[in-house]
Order: C-alpha cells, then sequence, then structure tokens
C-alpha cells in the first residue's frame, strides 16, 4: 500500500516515491487502481477519504463533468442521520461495482468484436467486408439473374453485356 502524508502546509508526500505530489497525482492512483493511503504527518489520521472528497470536489464543479446532480445530492444529504444511511451506503458501493463490471463487461466485447484492434483498422476491415458486399452485388446481373464474369483491374475485357447472356443459354 502506497502511503501518502499530509504536512500542515497541505502539501502531499508520496513516501513510496520520495516526492510531493497533488491531487491529480492522487487520481492517477485511483484510476491505477492503486490502494494507497493519505494520512496527517502529525497525528498520523486517516485522510484519504477527505482527499477523495476533494477531487470529486473537484471534478463536481465542472459541469460538463459532473456526475452528481443537485437532486441527488439533496437526497444523499437526506439519508445522513436517517435509520436507512447504512443500507444506502451499502447500495450505492455495490450498484456502482455492478456498474463498473458491466462497463469493463462491455468494453471487451467491443475490443473482441473489433478484434483487439485499434478503431482504425477494425473501420478499415468493416469496409473491405462491405466492399467485398458491394462487389457481389455489382456483378450481379437483373436480366439473367447470374453473375457478370469479374473483370481484372488494368484489363480492357468488361462483364458481359445483356444480350452476350443470352447466346450463352
Amino acid at each position: 500500500m502506497i502511503s501518502i502524508k499530509k504536512y500542515p502546509n497541505r502539501r502531499l508526500y508520496d513516501t513510496s516515491k520520495s516526492q510531493y505530489v497533488n491531487l491529480e497525482a492522487i487520481k492517477e492512483l485511483v484510476m491505477n487502481h492503486k490502494e494507497f493511503e493519505v494520512v496527517d504527518s502529525k497525528t498520523g489520521e486517516n485522510l484519504t477519504k477527505s482527499i477523495l472528497l476533494q477531487i470529486i470536489t473537484e471534478q463536481e464543479s465542472n459541469d460538463q463533468q459532473a456526475v452528481l446532480t443537485q437532486t441527488v445530492l439533496k437526497q444523499l444529504i437526506r439519508f445522513y442521520g436517517s435509520d436507512m444511511q447504512t443500507f444506502m451506503r451499502q447500495y450505492l458501493e455495490q450498484s456502482v461495482s455492478v456498474f463498473l463490471e458491466r462497463q469493463d463487461a462491455l468494453q471487451h466485447a467491443v475490443t473482441d468484436l473489433m478484434g483487439g484492434s485499434s478503431p482504425l483498422a477494425a473501420f478499415n476491415k468493416m469496409m473491405e467486408h462491405n466492399m467485398g458486399w458491394w462487389r457481389q452485388f455489382a456483378s450481379f446481373d437483373p436480366l439473367t439473374g447470374a453473375r457478370k464474369e469479374a473483370t481484372e483491374p488494368g484489363s480492357n475485357t468488361g462483364p458481359k453485356a445483356p444480350d452476350e447472356h443470352k447466346d450463352d443459354e
């Protein structure tokens, strides 16, 4: 577990890297699923929750990135001190966990669908597949119900004209 000390001057010190860090570095630890704790350098009090709340507050200040609407925040506040507070905490934890598991499963499914390649490579593959369908469609002669002979690129001979097919019957 990574230990980060918070000093009275509000600076955060990552003891595993022996360097000062900011909230963005703490956010990266969260995003990378790293286990850490933030403790007060003098008292040893665990300050992890307050630091995480600071990160959320910064994220929520940008309305385009906000997850918690005013309505949700008001509803959450109403649970504090009620008999349902513990239930709500467990419900939120489990709901977010299930949501993240489903999101990961969806991302894996999309990656599998694209063959593990980049979106551009997947798009190119899809375009090649569609072009194959188009070539098949373009080679179909609606008058005879048969496929026209394919032409080689650069050759002067094209597919047979519709009246040429009549002689083949």
